[in-house]
């Protein structure tokens, strides 16, 4: 059996595929697009659910891929065994009404004996117990004798996720000898041991379940296959597990040059090991389609594996940053599969060692905190954690709930889960509220209008138009008539739908005779491709399903988000140039005249580099350079330059917008000359996570506001300041200031001689005790007063022990202090402080020359103060 590594396994299935009639489309991105129940792709099925549901049309109806997938359910166990990893890759074929399980079958037995050569008597097929047909395609088709076909139960063998689409699996296992098997004579296919190997899994899409447990056929007939990739190659490579496997054991040799633990030298570096192998490897592929560490959902799975990897590299002993070194490796082996890996390269590194680095950073404080919990926790014979402590590693030192979790196992220690939870949930009510940003409305993607017809956006060339209703909202229902708020859905639409960070168009739908205006809020598009009116009737009796109307967009609001839109391509091209090729769009929110830009960068930007920015954003206004359009093939798109959003994945035809120096796939509505912008203003720039900067900005109108009321504030402060012409400002500011910084120090000058003259009285009134005056006296002054007197003590007689106090309506302060011949003579300033502070309900501190306090109860205050003379 001929030995093929992990790269010519993935070409040679997607090959053979494409023979057998199959289009080979790209992994789709580990980011699910429109589809809000995962947080990472977990099959090779899981991008195409549309195509599967019949809720959109395939490119064809054969395709096969290669999918980068995630799965991170059991993350504490991955590094523990070999058999555990977080990333792998999942090779499938699939036909969305085509071919069925004849054809399924005798491809897969093709591929695996024939293409890969497999020893046939080494493959055993596996079906559902029920599934004749499945069963006979095996035995009488392929010729597999009866006794090597196993039937398997349901939660073997059949495919189902609740109400909907679901079938029978076929599985293919593979014998890889009695050395891996468990010993027991009824060891084979099913059996948990590591012996039977299963490698491919044919999903027979035939039955729809009703949610009760009743099954009809399906009209179209689906084949969704899977093939762990990293799983035939071990088969083929005759390897023990999957770190064993070329690709992947050359980033843990790379993990051994870096570390100096070799794989094999111990169990426990041998997990630190596997740990870092496979966290590098999913961090690089994750980060490659735009995910960047973060607090919360996908973010905080990418810190977790980095994380995660960086704490076992220093279980290793490695102390210095290395993860991007080893992330060279992984780029390497997956530059030609995945071109987004090596187009990103440079970045994915920046963002590997940016992790690394701030983990480092607060590693090592980190551990000192949870050390003292530990301490605590043993002291107190408690065996567990509290809430709020394991929270404040992970919200001040960035500690992933699971590196506590597990040093604390080491430690002999569980968790407060319920109370980190409840830290957390206070702390995610708290950055809602402070963001002040509106959540989209889950409820626009519920609605099942029992048809598929899109709505042809017409809006890219007009802002009118002819159209018919053909579905309608109201009170939350599916309905046939709107009367009052609600939302329309027409066939086709001038309104753009609110995608892309660019906000949905408002403007009035008006019925054909013109009695019936509903005014149109806001637009969105619905997974199924139909615009989604908001608004609501405000004349006639109201909008029903086959009216025909005219939609009119606002053209005033609509002028004034492409403004925004337009500046928001010249910033992106702006900050490239400024900063560097390591700038890729995060988010953006386009609005009227208004614009957010989230991009990465690793620290703040410079005041000139914000000037630099911003005034390149309005010289290639100034230009008045020409906005232009064209559809072309993405390959072409490409080879011009245009940018891509980072992590987003393109169809076969893109629409690219060119103004100035700035080219970009974009899908929104423009300017049709950057001079239309008007001019640029950026408000703020800030941080919004860690790699992430934020600019905001106005533009056009918002702009010239902006500019107004900065020049009435100008003329305001001029005023004020006694300046003759607002330019002034400076000038007159400066002089305020340092005029100011003039009387503040003949202040203190005044201050420091009456509190002189005060501490001579206070002095020669105070009794003395062994050669010491102990002065005891409640001032008048306030905080400042009393800190320059007792300063001024310290400083005019070594012989002195004083306690001096200010009272307030509900509280006192206390301050002491103690000369170098007072010190000899025992007296201590820190205790004298203590003992007042504690007759007047208070406590207080300091070092024997001088301490502070304060105390609550008001009426102790001459008690307090006489305890000096004690």
């Amino acid at each position: 059996m001929k030995q093929y590594g992990l790269n010519e396994l993935r070409e040679m299935f997607l090959s053979f595929f494409e023979s057998k009639g199959h289009l080979r489309l790209p992994s789709f991105s580990l980011v699910p697009q429109g589809d809000n129940s995962l947080l990472l792709i977990n099959s090779g099925m899981a991008p195409m659910k549309p195509w599967f549901k019949g809720e959109t049309e395939p490119p064809r109806l054969r395709v096969t891929t290669c999918q980068k997938c995630m799965r991170t359910g059991d993350l504490e166990n991955v590094g523990k065994t070999a058999r555990h990893g977080t990333y792998f890759e999942m090779l499938g074929n699939f036909s969305f009404g085509d071919y069925f399980k004849s054809e399924a079958v005798a491809w897969c037995w093709e591929f695996l004996t024939v293409t890969v050569g497999l020893p046939a008597e080494l493959l055993y097929p596996s079906v559902y117990e029920q599934d004749d047909e499945a069963f006979e395609i095996w035995n009488k088709q392929i010729g597999i004798p009866a006794e090597k076909i196993t039937r398997l139960g349901k939660a073997d063998n059949f495919w189902e996720h609740g109400q909907g689409p679901c079938g029978p699996c076929s599985e293919v296992y593979f014998d890889r000898g009695e050395q891996y098997g468990c010993g027991s004579p009824d060891c084979g296919p099913g059996c948990d041991c590591d012996r039977f190997i299963e490698i491919w899994n044919n999903v027979f899409t035939q039955f729809d379940n009703d949610g009760a447990g009743n099954y009809t056929e399906l009209k179209q007939k689906n084949i969704d296959t899977g093939m762990g990739l990293e799983r035939l190659a071990v088969v083929c490579q005759g390897v023990n597990n999957l770190f064993e496997v070329d690709t992947i054991v050359a980033i843990t040799k790379k993990i051994s040059e870096c570390t100096g633990a070799a794989y094999g030298q111990s169990a426990k570096s041998d997990v630190s090991l596997r740990i870092i192998t496979d966290h590098i490897r999913a961090a690089v592929m994750m980060i490659s389609d735009g995910v960047l560490p973060s607090n919360e959902g996908r973010g905080y799975v990418l810190r977790r594996l980095l994380r995660r990897a960086a704490r076992n590299g220093r279980l290793l002993g490695q102390r210095e940053v290395f993860l991007a070194r080893v992330a060279e490796v992984v780029i390497e082996n997956n530059k030609n599969a995945y071109p987004e890996v090596a187009e990103h390269a440079e970045f994915i590194l920046k963002v590997v060692r940016a992790e690394e680095e701030s983990f480092s950073r607060t590693l090592e404080s980190g551990l000192a905190i949870l050390d003292g919990f530990f301490a605590a926790a043993k002291t107190q014979n408690s065996v567990q954690l509290a809430g709020k402590d394991v929270f404040l590693l992970y919200d001040t030192y960035g500690f992933p709930y699971d590196l506590t979790e597990e040093l604390a196992a080491e430690a002999g220690l569980t968790l407060d889960r319920a109370g980190f939870d409840a830290e957390m949930q206070a702390q995610r009510e708290r950055a809602r509220k402070a963001r002040a940003e509106t959540v989209g409305d889950v409820s626009w993607e519920g609605f099942d209008f029992g048809d598929t017809q899109v709505t042809e956006f017409t809006g890219y060339n007009s802002l009118t138009g002819d159209a018919a209703v053909i579905n309608a909202v109201s009170d939350g229902e599916v309905s046939a008539f709107v009367s009052g708020e609600g939302i329309i859905v027409l066939d086709k639409s001038p309104f753009y739908a609110e995608m892309g960070g660019q906000s949905g168009d408002s403007g009035r739908i008006v019925s054909a005779n013109g009695d019936t205006v509903f005014v149109v809020d806001s637009t969105r598009k619905s997974k199924g491709g139909k615009f989604l009116h908001s608004g609501r009737i405000v004349s006639g009796k109201g909008l029903a399903v086959g009216d025909s109307v005219t939609a009119e967009v606002d053209t005033a609001r609509r002028q004034a988000i492409q403004r925004a839109h337009s500046a928001t391509h010249l910033l992106q091209e702006a900050l490239v140039s400024v900063l560097g090729t390591g700038v890729h769009q995060a988010g953006s929110a386009v609005e009227p005249d208004r614009l957010r830009f989230d991009f990465t960068h690793f620290q703040a930007m410079t005041p000139e580099e914000v000037a630099t920015a911003e005034d390149k954003v309005n010289a290639a206004i100034l230009a008045g350079s020409p906005v232009e359009v064209r559809e072309m093939p993405v390959e072409e798109a490409k080879k011009l330059g245009a940018t891509a959003l980072f992590g987003e994945k393109y169809g076969e035809t893109v629409r690219v917008v060119s103004m100035g120096d700035s080219m970009e796939f974009c899908g929104g509505t423009h300017l049709t000359n950057t001079a239309q912008a008007g001019s640029f203003i950026i408000l703020s720039e800030s941080s919004i996570s860690s790699g992430v900067r934020r600019i905001e900005a106005v533009c056009g109108a918002e702009a010239y506001k902006t500019f107004k009321q900065i020049r009435t504030n100008m003329i305001a402060v001029a005023s004020v300041l006694g300046a003759q012409q607002w330019e002034d400002v400076k000038n007159a500011a400066e002089k305020l200031i340092e005029d100011s910084r003039e009387q503040r120090l003949i202040f203190r000058r005044l201050q420091a001689a009456a509190a002189l003259s005060k501490v001579k009285a206070l002095i020669n009134d105070a009794p003395e005790k062994d050669g010491i005056r102990l002065v005891s006296a409640v001032l008048d002054e306030n905080a400042d007063d009393l800190k320059a007197v007792t300063e001024a003590l310290r400083s005019e007689a070594d012989n002195v022990a004083a306690l001096l106090a200010i009272a307030g309506a509900d509280k006192i302060s206390f301050a002491a202090v103690c000369g170098k011949a007072a010190i000899a003579k025992g007296y201590r300033a820190g205790d004298i402080i203590k003992k007042a502070a504690a007759i007047a309900g208070g406590s207080g501190g300091g070092k024997p020359e001088m301490a502070m306090g304060g105390g609550k109860e008001v009426g102790k205050l001459s008690d307090a103060v006489a305890s000096i003379l004690e």
